[in-house]
């Protein structure tokens, strides 16, 4: 006699589907710099198909996690997955399924902007006219047709983030990593980069991104963790992070211990008469 889960066509006893594993799966995972720790043993588990961000002030080691994340750091201990591959025990399937937009952004600056998505699609193996087609594609939705032909090294912050943003996704990955790729952009490049990423969510893709801008995250975001002293503070949906507090910013600064500071008459002569 079959059990009530076969029965059930493979759910649960109470007829509800298991959830679906997560994107990324981190357990124990530390780092180290000399005597300085960056990231002390955290765990997370980042849910697929969701726009997530990873939030905490400067120094929290958020760079350094998702370095970790995205294989280009190794970690002191710990264990990290995408997808179900382990991160350094199968860095090639790993690489094809996530596209990385890292934190000072390094691009092969005597390329045209055509000319390095044609290059870093055919490093992905991606046949030549299937990275054109893509490649128009992007650099059309990321208003960069009119400056595919200029070389890399004249474009200005906010063109730079969109190209390196179109080289992430050009192989269209399963998860998308991005460390403060707003940071540095004017507001109609910003609003480009949102819409394509609000898009590509909505596929069923994933977005981790890291960011110290609250009222960005809460805008964006649906899942959430925030990070301190290389720590998580807290997980969650947005609701939850946000619990009972008027905004993100308030439970965020509750969360990592940083109130008004009074600065008594340490500044004293600030502003005075000259």
């Amino acid at each position: 006699m079959p059990d009530q889960a076969e029965s059930a066509g493979g759910t649960d006893t109470a007829g509800v589907a298991p959830a679906p594993p997560p994107a990324v799966r981190v357990e124990g995972l530390w780092k180290r710099f000399g005597e300085q720790v960056a990231v002390a043993g955290i765990d997370l588990d980042l849910p697929a198909g969701k726009f997530i961000g990873l939030v905490g002030p400067n120094g929290a080691g958020k760079t350094t996690t998702l370095s970790m994340v995205t294989g280009l750091l190794r970690p002191d201990m710990g264990r990290i997955e995408v997808g179900g591959h382990d991160v350094w025990r199968d860095p090639v399937e790993v690489k094809s399924r996530i596209g990385v937009l890292p934190e000072g952004l390094r691009l092969f600056e005597r390329l045209s902007g055509r000319e390095l998505l044609g290059y870093t699609g055919r490093l992905r193996g991606l046949p030549g006219a299937e990275v054109d087609k893509r490649a128009t594609q992007l650099l059309d939705v990321l208003d960069l047709a009119g400056s595919q032909h200029k070389l890399v090294v004249d474009y200005s912050t906010g063109m730079r983030k969109k190209i390196g943003l179109a080289s992430a996704l050009l192989h269209n990955p399963e998860v998308l990593f991005l460390d403060e790729p707003f940071e540095g952009v004017d507001p109609v490049s910003a609003q480009t980069i949102r819409g394509v990423l609000e898009r590509y969510t909505r596929s069923g893709a994933t977005v981790v991104f890291s960011s110290h801008v609250m009222e960005l995250v809460e805008s964006l975001c649906d899942w959430v963790a925030v990070m301190a002293a290389g720590r998580i503070r807290a997980q969650g949906t947005l609701t939850e992070v946000r619990g009972d507090a008027a905004s993100l910013q308030d439970a965020f600064l509750e969360l990592v211990g940083a109130g008004a500071r009074d600065t008594g008459d340490s500044l004293d002569w600030l502003g005075g008469a000259r």
